[in-house]
């Protein structure tokens, strides 16, 4: 994703484009997997903890962000390639390797409509599913051998 696509994904957000946001977006579109605070502090230097968490909690608010809870007791952020709409049409499935500790994004696997009684309203789906990803499934098939 290109620094023009970022500031329009940003505007179609509602998000205010400074130097920082930016940046943080910038990584978050090239990362192959979803990052936490941590994992972003390490790939952006010139940013601190705080800024990059204040900025995180703005694309949260903005739907410019999906949190993922992964059980690793750090949340992971990617970004949300949907309008910025209150519905969230880039909804899909995660997992999360038990081995290696990383979450993967599964776009091409859809979340299924869940029935909820009546009067419960769905803010948010986070939809997670853990096992071992295809190269740690591969390394213990080998280590059985």
């Amino acid at each position: 994703m290109n620094s023009n696509e970022i500031l329009g994904m940003l505007q179609r957000h509602g998000v205010k484009p400074t130097a920082n946001r930016i940046i943080i977006a910038g990584a978050l579109a090239q990362a192959s997997n979803p990052l936490s605070l941590s994992d972003l502090e390490v790939d952006i230097a010139t940013i601190d903890k705080s800024s990059i968490f204040r900025t995180l909690a703005t694309f949260k608010e903005h739907g410019l962000v999906h949190v993922i809870e992964d059980g690793s007791d750090s949340a992971k952020y990617e970004l949300c390639h949907g309008t910025g709409d209150e519905h969230d049409s880039d909804r899909h499935v995660h997992f999360y390797c038990e081995r290696c500790n990383r979450t993967f994004c599964l776009s091409q696997v859809h979340v299924p409509q869940v029935q909820l009684p009546a009067g419960y309203l769905v803010r948010g789906v986070n939809y997670l599913v853990k096992g071992l990803c295809p190269r740690c499934a591969a390394q213990a098939a080998m280590q059985q051998d």
